[in-house]
């Protein structure tokens, strides 16, 4: 049987990468905006298609004349950048030049392969996106697509790390009914200690033994930061505190691991990790033999920004059993309610018909079909709606004003979006 082809969109270093093949599937094509990281991929995947460039440019990687060219590959996947939905920014989402996920959504519509897979960071899962996660779903629906969005935890599938991922999956409707998402690997979770340890011992510490009985826990999220801010560093304070606990010195990344007499410092808690210590911590295993191109902070930003492969490899064989037909077809399970937004697909079911609707209107609309929302409720979904959407207000008599939902901000590949601009603007500055 000849392997599931994928097109790999915002590929990184290679960690979903390695995990999607690890599952089965064969790298058509890699896109990578970072150089350094398509070096990587080059160094690791030399059978492998890499185009260097911001992947929607059509100069980079024109899809519609590669899937002319080679197919269309059954899998279209990708990490998209997280910082318009990170909680640690300012959560533009649609308004952020770097956000291509609406982007890749629609390139899935477009091309349509028979599965899409994208990641990004647990803030995408926040009510500020409800609307943003709706529209989603609603343009995979209308391509004949069922998707569905699920919360993973690596630590489930033996990634030392607390480190939450929000998944989409869709798949063609012939496809879908044979999809079940992975279950977490049963057992207790693998430790930062009994993980690092032969890497700790490799200089011949004598402590390495004790160190790793005491680094009896999980760590916290690897953080790969961005070309804004400093060097190779283990996070913000707080996460600087959880790897103490543990007895690493998260203020920067070491070069090699403790000599044989090694001690720390007066006031600090152990040594620091190298870049290969963070990237066992991530998920990849001494077989896999990944080398990461770059210097030191180049390195570790490739590492810390990877999906890590034990989950995309878990992810990968849950769609390759889909796509393979494997095992008993189930009744579809569309995406939860939990993750519409009533406000939204009332105003967008209006707007179709060319109509505007008034607070009191959409609380009268939304309590018949058994959603209790009050008037600064409403208010607030309006207002998350306004930083994703153009909403257009028509004043009515006695000050109130209705409400009609316009176009969707995301850049989704429109030549003329301002995207064009901010991203030629701070590319230097995107990682």
């Amino acid at each position: 049987m000849a392997k599931l082809q994928v097109a790999e969109i915002c590929a990184g270093a290679g960690g979903q990468a390695l995990g999607l093949e690890r599952a089965g599937f064969e790298h058509a094509v890699a896109v990578e905006l970072d150089p350094r990281a398509a070096e990587t991929l080059k160094r690791n995947m030399p059978g492998c298609d890499v185009r260097t460039g911001d992947v929607a440019d059509r100069s980079i990687w024109d899809p519609e004349q590669f899937c002319a060219e080679h197919g269309t590959p059954d899998l279209i996947a990708g990490g998209v950048p997280c910082p318009p939905f990170t909680i640690a920014g300012k959560q533009l989402g649609a308004a952020d030049e770097r956000d291509l996920f609406a982007w890749a959504v629609g390139l899935a519509a477009r091309v349509r392969p028979k599965a899409l897979l994208l990641e990004n960071v647990r803030g995408l899962s926040a009510n500020r996106f409800a609307a943003y996660r709706q529209n989603v779903l609603d343009t995979l629906q209308d391509a004949g697509y069922v998707a569905q969005w699920e919360l993973f935890h690596a630590a489930d599938f033996g990634v030392p790390q607390l480190r939450p991922r929000f998944v989409l999956v869709a798949l063609q409707r012939e496809y879908a009914p044979y999809f079940a998402w992975p279950k977490p690997l049963e057992g207790e979770r693998r430790t930062v200690g009994e993980t690092l340890y032969d890497l700790m011992a490799a200089g011949g510490w004598k402590g390495a033994k004790e160190w790793a009985e005491g680094a009896n826990d999980i760590a916290p999220t690897i953080v790969g930061g961005s070309k804004k801010h400093g060097g190779a560093d283990l996070g913000p304070t707080r996460a600087k505190a959880a790897w103490a606990k543990l007895g690493v010195d998260a203020h920067g990344v070491a070069d090699e691991a403790p000599g044989e007499d090694w001690e720390p410092a007066e006031g600090k808690p152990g040594p620091k990790l190298t870049v290969e210590m963070v990237s066992r911590i991530q998920g990849w295993k001494p077989e896999d033999k990944w080398v990461f191109e770059g210097k030191k902070t180049s390195r570790y930003r490739q590492v810390g920004n990877a999906f890590p492969p034990p989950v995309a490899e878990a992810i990968g064989r849950s769609i390759a059993d889909a796509l393979n037909k494997k095992g008993a077809p189930a009744a579809l399970v569309e995406d939860t309610e939990t993750v519409h937004d009533p406000v939204y697909k009332l105003l967008r079911a209006e707007a179709e018909k060319q109509r505007f609707i008034g607070i009191t209107q959409i609380i009268g609309r939304l309590e018949k079909a058994g959603k209790r929302l009050s008037e600064p409720e409403v208010e607030r979904h309006i207002a998350h709606l306004e930083r994703d959407f153009e909403i257009r207000r028509e004043q009515r008599s006695g000050g109130t004003y209705a409400y009609s939902l316009g176009e969707f901000k995301a850049f989704v590949g429109q030549e003329g979006h301002q995207r064009h601009e901010l991203f030629s603007l701070n590319q230097a500055k995107i990682s």
